[in-house]
């Protein structure tokens, strides 16, 4: 075939986006119910198509979030997560997806809108165990995005924005055990706090625990960068290989 007779393929781009938070101590992601074909009535991230060829592929994510679920868009921090283009991930023609990702703490109930009739928070674990069936390929980008948020945890102090402005080494472990789904050892989990230079600081404060002992208070340390990292266990890593 000479260059005068080949003819690019049709390809549509599109944006997922995978949100993160936690809810009662438990990682959610915010998943939509699709209120057109194809899987009509399925749940799935929010997302959708560019509008047009003028539109940046990051404006489109943050239209998407605020047509689809309605969340304020400038509370949160998108990050390019994959590109995900498996030939027929989308019964509707070659689609090519841009996945982004935010974590963030204390987000609102979504409002449905547009082609989605419904949103709302899920447990990580019933998309990750696959108890909840998800349209297109989005149980894979959400698996990425929450193997992205387990490692920000390792090398960053994320972990910090989920607590008060004070809080104790319990309240930080619980945000641990809550996103790397594993529980901790409490004695490890503290001295690992503790061997990580500028993570958190002393409060000055103590809060009265439920057996009455004081509980030392802290708040986020001038580190966004952990070193030595919060590793995670070695059981936790085997798993995901």
């Amino acid at each position: 075939m000479t260059e005068d007779q080949w003819v690019p393929p049709v390809v549509l781009l599109a944006v997922d986006l995978v949100i993160l938070t936690l809810r009662r101590s438990r990682l959610h992601v915010l998943l939509v119910e699709r209120g057109v074909e194809p899987y009509k009535g399925a749940l799935a991230l929010p997302g959708g198509f560019l509008q047009h060829a003028e539109e940046e592929i990051i404006a489109a994510a943050h239209r998407e979030l605020a047509e689809e679920a309605d969340l304020d868009v400038e509370t949160l921090r998108l990050e390019q997560l994959g590109v995900y283009g498996d030939p027929g991930r989308d019964p509707r023609g070659r689609v090519v997806s841009v996945a982004y990702l935010a974590i963030a703490p204390r987000l609102p109930e979504p409002t449905a809108g547009t082609d989605a009739a419904d949103a709302g928070w899920q447990p990580v674990e019933r998309v990750l165990t696959g108890d909840l069936t998800l349209a297109f390929d989005h149980r894979r980008i959400i698996t990425d995005g929450v193997e992205r948020a387990r490692t920000k945890l390792e090398y960053s102090s994320l972990a910090t924005a989920f607590c008060g402005p004070t809080f104790t080494i319990t309240d930080l472990q619980n945000v641990y055990e809550a996103v790397w789904g594993i529980p901790l050892d409490p004695r490890n989990f503290y001295r690992k706090v503790q061997k990580t230079e500028g993570f958190i600081v002393p409060a000055g404060t103590a809060r009265r625990s439920a057996t009455g002992r004081p509980a030392r208070l802290f708040r986020a340390g001038p580190h966004t960068a952990l070193y030595p990292p919060m590793v995670r266990p070695a059981e936790s890593a085997a798993e995901k290989e």
